[in-house]
């Protein structure tokens, strides 16, 4: 899974990140082209979010290096990464309940000194439910569309690439085809997107490559139409590879 620098938009080379004595990952190295999509798969405890905390700056590496659009972003503050263009969606909805859908959007805009309404009418145009419920409390919104919220507030600071990590966990089936077809809005945005999933055959439909986790080591990696049933039933077990 390589690719030339000039094409690459994060490079992961090696990573290795401890919680105290015990490591969580062991010599990581993924690439990431240009508006493309990488399905991150595994078992629970396998480093998938440990993975998205340390490339967002959430945990700092005890190892290897992490390169984002061409800068050294290994000892960078999660604040001066997402403003970098990388943007961490965690697990569970990363929106304000007690606001409307206006303010929580407004809300992402803080730091942005210009381009404001564009950037609502670009929101907007992305996700039209949310222009309709723009002055409903987000805490009122179905969850699927608290994770289009969450990614509408994403993409007010431009990103290049966002990690989505978990976004369909407790959704209801037609809510999860909603998530899909948002990440599938901002891959046409022109933005890369990191995916971790739990649905592992609906993330290898969406992605360009694909890795498996497995305690903290990448034990699989290659394009994402070559992971067939089999593969994910060896590394996953059966209940992920539904």
């Amino acid at each position: 899974m390589t690719t030339s620098e000039s094409t690459s938009l994060l490079q992961v080379q090696h990573l290795a990140v401890r919680y105290g004595a015990a490591q969580s990952l062991f010599d990581v190295s993924i690439d990431i082209p240009v508006n493309s999509a990488l399905a991150v798969l595994g078992s629970n405890g396998a480093g998938k979010s440990t993975l998205a905390r340390a490339l967002s700056g959430l945990v700092p590496p005890s190892g290897g290096r992490v390169i984002f659009d061409g800068k050294d972003i290994s000892k960078w503050s999660p604040t001066k990464i997402r403003r970098a263009g990388l943007v961490h969606l965690p697990e569970g909805r990363g929106v304000f309940p007690a606001l409307t859908v206006m303010e929580n959007l407004r809300m992402a805009l803080t730091t942005q000194r210009g381009g404001k309404d564009a950037s609502l009418d670009h929101a907007f145009e992305l996700f039209p439910v949310l222009g309709q419920r723009r002055k409903q409390l987000a805490g009122t919104l179905s969850g699927g569309e608290q994770q289009m919220l969450s990614l509408a507030r994403a993409l007010m600071v431009s990103p290049k690439l966002v990690i989505a990590d978990e976004m369909s966990l407790g959704l209801a089936p037609k809510l999860v085809d909603v998530v899909f077809e948002s990440l599938g809005k901002m891959r046409e945005a022109g933005v890369a997107v990191l995916m971790i999933e739990q649905f592992a055959s609906r993330a290898l439909a969406f992605a360009d490559q694909a890795i498996i986790l497995q305690r903290g080591t990448v034990t699989w990696a290659g394009r994402a139409e070559d992971a067939g049933e089999e593969l994910l039933h060896a590394y996953l077990g059966g209940a992920t590879a539904a």
